[in-house]
Formats: structure tokens, sequence, C-alpha cells
């Protein structure tokens, strides 16, 4: 008799009906998603545009099949990341961008693709490893202009799955939809000398606005805002490198 069958009997025995759960292999643990320039979802998650649904509590969690052009991964719930006609702010870049991955749980990967209008413009392969808990890419947009939609897809090495990003940016002057610009790209307008430190903002806490030069605190450690965003769980200091600088 089986192990499991002995165990079936043993319990019938004083009375408990036996039950026995089959657990799946190669569900996706990782979740992850473009936080500057902000995705669609960051935007979301920001409230920086209203009516987006539940993507609002949980922006890393755009998971679908791999070999998708879409900006939802194909999920209904998440819509409207897709829907084209929205106001979505755009980010003023130059023709090179760095992109930053916020990963709320880490997954091995294979490659970190990066698309404009169908065409790859930009590939990074990780050969299986496991990424750190954000991950930085500098892409060439190519000499494009004007008004584009990025798509950035990160595959996971284990499963069928992948996670989609839609990044909207300002390349150039120009643009009739409302721009955030979170990435300058000259320092001309800004003061090239700082006669006094920013007052300090003390401990660090989500859903709260910070600008470029706030300090905060978090574990008993300084830090300093390096990008102009609104906070959310499990964008701590020191788990976005992007957002803060250790002091």
């Amino acid at each position: 008799m089986s192990l499991k069958r002995k165990l079936a009997v043993a319990l019938a025995a004083v009375g408990i009906t036996p039950f026995f759960v089959v657990m799946s292999a190669g569900t996706a643990s990782a979740h992850g998603y473009i936080s500057s320039p902000p995705s669609r979802q960051a935007m979301c998650a920001q409230g920086r545009i209203s009516n987006c649904g539940p993507i609002v509590y949980e922006p890393q969690s755009v998971e679908g099949p791999k070999g998708q052009y879409n900006c939802h991964a194909g999920l209904s719930q998440f819509a409207q990341l897709n829907d084209d006609s929205r106001a979505w702010p755009t980010t003023s870049v130059g023709n090179n961008v760095t992109f930053n991955w916020t990963l709320t749980a880490r997954h091995s990967t294979t490659t970190w693709q990066y698309f404009v209008g169908g065409t790859k413009i930009a590939e990074f392969n990780d050969g299986g490893r496991q990424p750190a808990a954000t991950v930085t890419h500098n892409v060439s947009l190519g000499g494009r202009t004007g008004r584009i939609k990025l798509l950035a897809v990160w595959n996971i090495a284990d499963t069928p799955m992948a996670f989609y990003s839609c990044v909207d940016l300002q390349v150039g002057s120009g643009g009739g939809t409302p721009t955030t610009t979170t990435t300058p790209t000259t320092t001309t307008t800004r003061p090239t000398t700082t006669t006094s430190q920013p007052p300090v903002g003390g401990t660090w806490a989500p859903n709260t606005a910070y600008s470029v030069g706030s300090t905060v605190t978090y574990g008993g450690v300084s830090y300093r805002c390096i990008q102009a965003h609104t906070s959310l769980v499990g964008w701590e200091p020191p788990n976005t490198a992007s957002l803060w600088q250790r002091l």
C-alpha cells in the first residue's frame, strides 16, 4: 500500500476526510514595471491620470504570455493601459533614455526588450540570471522625434510569461498632450550652484509627493530625492536608486 493510501486510511479511521492539493509548477512569482520614466501603470498608481481601474493598486502585475505587443498583457482588468485615446502624460527626453525597472519580486530572466511601433530597438540578455530589485537600461531611440509610445517587455526565464510596460515619451519639442518632465535632458534652466540645502522632510512615507532635493530618513539613514515622484509601498529609498540618493 502506498504512503498516500496509508495516510488516507488512517485519517478516515478518525473521521477526517482526506484531501490532497496538487500545486502546478512554473507559476511566476516575479512582478515589476518601469518606474521611470513613468510607465502608464506608474502614472496611474501616482494619480497622474484618473479612472485607471485596479492597476492603481498593483502597477507591478501586468503579466501575460510572452510574444504580445500591447500595454496590458491581454488582461481585461488592465485594458485602460492599452487605450491610446486617453490623455497619457508624456516625459520629455532626448535620444538616449535610461529606463528604470522596480521589481517587487525578482525572478530569473531571459531578456528585456524595447519596442517602438512594433520594431524592436533594444534587447538586453540576462541569460537566466536573477535580477536585482532595480534594473536599469540605457536605450537609444534611433533618432526618432516627437511623441513616442514605447513598449518594454520583461521575459521570465522559467515560465512562458512576461511583464509589460508602456511608456509615453516626448522626444524634442512639441506635442499636444500634457507633459510631465521627470528626466530633464539639460540643466540650463536650473541653478548651477546651491546656496542652501532643502529642508529635511522627516521620515519617508508612502503616498507622499517628494520634489527634487527633498531629504528624508529611512532606517536611520538619510536620503535626498533625485527625481520628483509620489511614493508607493515598495519604493522605499534603499530599493529605488533612481529616485533617492543616500547621503
